[in-house]
């Protein structure tokens, strides 16, 4: 019987298999196995001059423009460990550690390797198995488990239907992670073009440019200047209106010139008025009712998600790492899935909990009588399925409130969006009605007839951009009988503030990047201090870094939503063979070529666009404490967290006792600092200074 090593992706992620297999070690089928994990990422590129030859360090290293665009063949291509400080402990940590685990475990008698995990649409799940097994050095058989979700039954199928990708080289998944991965890398060329132009002028900031950040940051600025620019132009035209506050109006289009519209600024208002003489009042005239149906919305995906939750106050970035530790539990579906419809597998394996799932989000069951697949929701055809509930179904909403502040927020959302999708159709009355005497005045509006799914969630006016008009508004009062001319005052429409939804509708409208890199795009750019925007409550504004990557892509290809959406083609054709890897890279550098000498020339506007860049503020220099210290001469900060240490501690420091006083916490907690002097090390500089006691 063979033994399998199945290699899942983290430690949440083996400890579901353990659960869906039976224990960490054992026999499923016709194998015996032991699960192991990794912790996503284990390596990363080296920086660009580790990774070309002696003689073109300096070139690869440096940030002047002449060494651009970089000679891609110059590149080995070679991987290193990932170091990156603890945020618990503050110490900074290897994966070499977790690699070298897997290596010794791996030299055990196993006769194939089970890559177990994600199975990323962009291949990034096997990417970061292979990049592990090449550093290991495995030269044995690898076996890859292509699960849909982390459910028992999920992991199970998977393991009963392993495929052979022995060679790296013909897994198309691989082949797609790899070349995403490098042009990634190589299109760093572009962000540091932006960033030494725009140090040139004054400005001291990273602007990072990639394939979707420079896409988003320029329609957000974009749309700012529009608002910047919008001057409002008042014009008056005649309506009617019958008691019931139905109005009647004229069918108008955005490029055509109006006659009965007046906008002159002087005599507007006038013009209008005499206009409005012509008119008297009029019977209402071909009333009409139509009996129409509309299906519920489609299924979600993380973009849509996140877009719905943004304006209650939840951020892209707290939405992503909630959801993600919910699908961990399995409390909701795979979180970085591109389909809007579940197949049939799927919508049968959540049926049987539909009304458990219900009584969790206080939907009545008695509403959900469409219990058949749809064939708008429904499809044979599809991966990991729209997002949706998972297999554990909690026992309140209120139980969720450990995985994150929105949790609630979205497992509610989930569930009821999925469940729309099990009422029946929603059923109106649609009116349509114009004047006797003035038949181009028209009015049309809906009134309910039954709510049916939308008693549930209406999920086309929660992900719509524009909420300002809602088309079935119900007016449920009678016509008429007659209508009066009235002087309607308007404008021309201001431009819509930039938010959370309107940047992922725009996003996929263009067919740009996927719901879940397009949520993780917009969390990396408001996240730290090097973020690009700010986004508060679902409005999204930028910050000066944010404003200058935006003034830096005007007018190039990595800003095009086009060529964007191109990209991401063609990386699916190296995923399918139908395009070589170096032919995707060779794009890189046409990009380079193209976008240079544009953001060169963008940078000579920053400041005319910008304003003056703001000061650097100096850094706080703090005073040194000379003294004889364990028989040495040192200096130390006076100093510390805030406390400025008195003669007496001083002393009592170069002794080498130990001292307590009052400090502050960086989250501004009182509590009581106790240590003493000691040598320490930052950043690989050694150093003398007060040492806080280990607890």
């Amino acid at each position: 019987m063979p033994k399998y090593l199945i290699l899942t992706e983290k430690p949440s992620a083996a400890a579901n298999f353990v659960k869906a297999l039976g224990g960490q070690t054992g026999t499923f089928g016709t194998f015996t196995y032991k699960i192991t994990h990794l912790r996503g990422h284990v390596m990363t590129l080296k920086d660009p001059e580790a990774m070309v030859s002696e003689d073109l360090k300096k070139q690869y290293k440096s940030w002047q423009i002449k060494h651009l665009p970089w000679q891609l063949s110059d590149f080995s291509w070679a991987r290193t460990y990932i170091r990156q400080r603890n945020m618990r402990t503050g110490k900074i940590e290897s994966t070499k550690k977790l690699v070298d685990e897997l290596k010794k475990e791996s030299q055990t008698d196993y006769d194939a390797i089970v890559i177990a995990t994600d199975t990323d649409p962009s291949g990034e799940g096997e990417l970061l198995a292979w990049e592990a097994l090449e550093d290991i050095k495995w030269h044995g058989v690898v076996l890859r488990a292509n699960f849909m979700d982390e459910s028992s039954h999920g992991i199970q199928t998977a393991m009963k239907n392993l495929r052979d990708v022995s060679d790296k080289h013909q897994d198309g998944d691989y082949i797609k992670g790899e070349s995403r991965n490098r042009w990634d890398f190589a299109s760093m060329q572009l962000t540091r073009i932006a960033t030494t132009a725009a140090k040139k002028q004054g400005y001291k900031v990273v602007a990072r440019e990639g394939r979707l950040k420079s896409v988003i940051i320029w329609q957000i600025y974009a749309q700012l200047e529009a608002i910047k620019q919008y001057i409002k132009k008042p014009y008056f035209e005649v309506k009617f209106k019958d008691p019931a506050g139905h109005v009647f109006s004229r069918a108008v289009s955005n490029d055509e010139n109006i006659p009965w519209r007046f906008a002159t600024k002087a005599q507007a208002q006038a013009q209008a008025q005499n206009d409005m003489m012509q008119y008297h009042d009029s019977a209402i005239n071909n009333e009409k009712h139509q009996t129409r149906q509309q299906i519920p919305g489609k299924l979600l995906d993380l973009a849509g998600l996140a877009a719905i939750l943004a304006p209650r106050g939840f951020s892209s970035k707290e939405v992503l790492s909630t959801y993600q530790k919910m699908y961990e539990a399995q409390i909701v579906s795979y979180p970085r899935t591109e389909d809007k419809t579940v197949t049939p597998e799927q919508f049968n394996e959540l049926l049987p909990k539909i009304d458990q799932i219900a009584k969790v989000v206080n939907v009545d069951p008695q509403l959900l009588t469409h219990r058949q697949p749809r064939s708008t929701h429904v499809k044979a055809k599809g991966a990991h399925g729209a997002n949706r509930p998972g297999e554990s179904v909690p026992t309140s909403l209120t139980d969720l409130s450990k995985f994150g502040t929105s949790a609630q927020a979205i497992y509610e959302i989930v569930a009821k969006n999925y469940l729309a999708m099990l009422a029946e159709d929603y059923v109106y009355d649609h009116v349509t009605a114009d004047l006797k005497d003035y038949p181009t005045f028209k009015t049309a509006f809906n009134v309910p007839i039954e709510l049916n799914f939308k008693a549930v969630y209406d999920s086309q006016r929660a992900v719509k951009v524009d909420d300002e008009h809602d088309d079935d508004q119900a007016q449920g009062k009678q016509l008429g009988p007659m209508a009066g001319p009235y002087l309607y005052e308007g404008a021309n429409k201001k431009p819509q503030a930039p938010t959370t939804k309107w940047i992922m509708a725009f996003l996929e409208k263009h067919n740009v990047g996927t719901g879940a890199t397009r949520v993780s795009t917009l969390a990396d750019m408001s996240r730290g201090t090097k973020a690009m925007i700010k986004e508060l409550r679902g409005k999204l504004t930028l910050t000066e870094t944010g404003q200058v990557s935006a003034v830096m892509v005007k007018g190039t290809w990595i800003a095009s939503p086009k060529i964007t959406k191109r990209l991401f083609e063609m990386m699916d054709q190296v995923g399918r063979f139908d395009m070589t890897m170096s032919k995707l890279l060779e794009s890189v550098t046409q990009v380079v070529i193209h976008d240079m000498p544009i953001m060169l020339e963008n940078a000579e506007s920053l400041e005319s666009l910008l304003g003056k860049p703001k000061a650097t503020p100096k850094r706080k220099v703090s005073e040194k404490i000379t003294g004889q210290f364990n028989g040495e001469m040192i200096s130390f900060a006076k100093e510390w967290s805030g406390h400025v240490f008195t003669e007496d501690e001083i002393i009592k420091l170069l002794q080498g006792q130990i001292i307590s006083f009052e400090a502050k916490s960086k989250r501004g907690k009182q509590y009581t600092a106790t240590g003493k002097m000691a040598k320490q090390t930052f950043k690989g500089h050694a150093f003398y200074g007060f040492k806080l006691n280990p607890k």
